[in-house]
């Protein structure tokens, strides 16, 4: 069933569970976050792409309003709900300054997958090659949303696993993507490596012919 959204579009996928904090200082966006506080109401973020709307978003909940400025701007902390797709764009709602549109939710798919344990693997294998730490739990539901801005995608790679329906198709998509970095990322390694030995004294083994 389609229902009306004030609408915020960003240059940025948002997950649902995802936490995004946001600075509101244009006055569409203070006049549309202080109806969502006043009225319990919830807004959405469509992804803005190189200049357009493909059509997918997110439904979001203010969850705090961590601090309102004397000159009408605020910090809040938003959460992800539920994906939609925009079914129109008005730009601004009559009698308002912000946008807002008639979207359709997207129904969760299946969240079950076969892939956990292959997909765990390759995050272990890059984050040890970056030797970087990442804090993730591997029990979340809907674990490839968890993941998916920790493991380099572009926005349009954001964007497209956000218009995946199952959970096992998502982490598919997440290991395709591990499959390609992590070669180039152990090679960059390997050339770190031969850059910081040029110059010091080698060992090297007598090679027999």
């Amino acid at each position: 069933m389609e229902k009306h959204l004030p609408l915020f579009p960003l240059n940025l996928v948002v997950y649902p569970g995802e936490d995004l904090n946001l600075h509101i200082f244009e006055p569409r966006y203070r006049q549309l976050i202080n109806e969502c506080l006043d009225e319990d109401k919830p807004f959405g973020i469509p992804a803005f792409i190189n200049n357009k709307m493909p059509g997918y978003g997110t439904e979001m909940q203010v969850a705090l309003l961590h601090k309102r400025y004397e000159d009408g701007r605020m910090d809040v902390m938003t959460k992800g709900l539920s994906i939609f797709r925009l079914v129109n764009f008005e730009n601004p709602v009559p009698g308002k300054l912000y946008a807002g549109g008639e979207v359709q939710p997207v129904e969760p798919g299946d969240p079950e997958s076969a892939y956990l344990n292959t997909l765990l693997e390759k995050l272990e294998r890059l984050y040890d090659l970056l030797q970087i730490e990442v804090d993730y739990d591997a029990t979340a539901e809907q674990f490839s949303y968890r993941i998916a801005h920790k493991v380099g995608l572009s926005i349009e790679q954001e964007y497209e696993l956000l218009t995946l329906d199952s959970e096992a198709e998502r982490q598919q998509f997440l290991i395709r993507h591990l499959n390609k970095v992590i070669p180039v990322v152990a090679e960059m390694e390997r050339t770190k490596q031969r850059i910081r030995m040029n110059g010091h004294f080698k060992n090297l083994d007598p090679l027999t012919f």
